[in-house]
């Protein structure tokens, strides 16, 4: 599995405590989603399409949901497609393209526009949800009020749906634990450092540059601390510049990624010996957000998709994959968390950051200049 397919998150913050912490035309069905005069592609939530029960009809008539870049073993998605599947049997889930990119996934809506192949959603990092607002639908969910206002965008384009913390996974059979960046500067680690992806494209990459940042500076103002220790790193040799899959984790072809943490730990099916840890000092937590292709050809099936996500169910499945889902405070309040669940999250950090929007962008704009050129790729 190539996961390249995130970018990073929210509003910054360094706090005490742990983060409470993805051919034809037309489509089937109705084109629109529409039940009498009220429309599937322009509804801004299940009330104002009619209801709940409107809304699985219309999603039911469509028929069909197209999603993109869900890799099975990433946060939980291969139960949460079949569990939604199961609820909804009369609604076929086409998975196209799991391993692409976030800025694959916009592009994909936009050569498949007007297509029923095209995307109906999205699971995005920030940096390019901001940078394609123009591509959502508006569209609030029911549980929408439990959704943190720093985690949702106000009109509704994009919302935040589940997090976790930037961490190092490695084969402790092979390779001591790190206990700091620069223990990664070390020959005990030659060649065997690997990102997940190009930072300047893949979210948990960009993550693995934002914690650097965080660790050598405490704040994510500039990531050029974070590029400084990546060059570092690779001019002592230690870097491998080879996409991370679960085959290369088992293979042992890559010993030492950084990833998510909820990522890093399902690792351990292939490969007893891998173990998850994060730094000590300040953390890199993001979360991914979730957002409706305007284009969408199943407009319907689309945010009854949304509606599975944010509820109790959809959520706790996150949770089960390690991820934290965004809903969590709420739902512990509410008692409807899984508790069993909750407790085998790792030990969050006693501080952590989340870039801003400005942060996110600038860092971007940083890496697009100085990265390819800092580690030689």
């Amino acid at each position: 599995m190539n996961i390249q397919h995130k970018l990073a998150a929210a509003v910054a913050v360094v706090v005490a405590a742990g983060i409470a912490l993805t051919g034809c035309s037309s489509a089937s069905g109705s084109a629109d989603g529409s039940t009498g005069a009220t429309s599937a592609k322009t509804a801004t939530s299940a009330s104002a399409f009619g209801g709940m029960d409107k809304l699985v009809e219309a999603a039911n008539k469509e028929g069909q949901l197209n999603v993109i870049a869900l890799p099975h073993d990433w946060a939980n998605y291969g139960k949460i497609l079949a569990a939604f599947k199961k609820k909804y049997p009369k609604i076929t889930v086409k998975e196209a393209s799991p391993d692409v990119s976030s800025a694959e996934e916009i592009q994909a809506a936009k050569t498949n526009q007007g297509l029923d192949t095209a995307p109906d959603v999205f699971d995005l990092g920030l940096t390019v949800a901001l940078q394609n607002t123009d591509q959502f639908a508006s569209y609030k969910v029911q549980t929408w009020k439990d959704i943190p206002s720093a985690l949702k965008d106000s009109k509704g384009r994009f919302t935040g749906d589940y997090g976790g913390y930037m961490s190092i996974g490695y084969d402790s059979s092979k390779y001591p634990k790190p206990t700091s960046l620069n223990d990664l500067l070390k020959s005990s680690y030659k060649s065997a450092v690997s990102l997940n992806g190009d930072p300047t494209q893949a979210g948990a990459a960009f993550a693995a540059v934002g914690l650097a940042t965080a660790l050598k500076s405490g704040n994510l103002n500039n990531f050029q601390s974070g590029i400084d220790f990546f060059q570092k790193l690779n001019a002592a040799g230690n870097m491998k510049n080879v996409d991370v899959t679960t085959a290369t984790v088992a293979s042992g072809e890559t010993p030492v990624v950084f990833d998510w943490d909820y990522l890093n730990a399902t690792h351990t099916a292939d490969n007893a010996s891998w173990k998850t840890v994060i730094l000590p000092g300040v953390g890199y937590a993001s979360y991914y957000n979730q957002a409706i292709n305007k284009d969408a050809p199943h407009p319907a099936a689309a945010r009854l998709w949304q509606e599975f996500l944010y509820s109790d169910q959809g959520q706790n499945l996150w949770l089960q994959g390690g991820a934290r889902p965004v809903r969590s405070a709420a739902m512990e309040k509410a008692g409807t968390i899984d508790k069993t669940a909750l407790a085998k999250l790792p030990k969050a950090p006693a501080k952590y950051v989340i870039p801003t929007e400005k942060q996110s962008n600038d860092a971007g704009t940083l890496l697009g200049s100085k990265w390819a050129a800092a580690v030689g790729q």
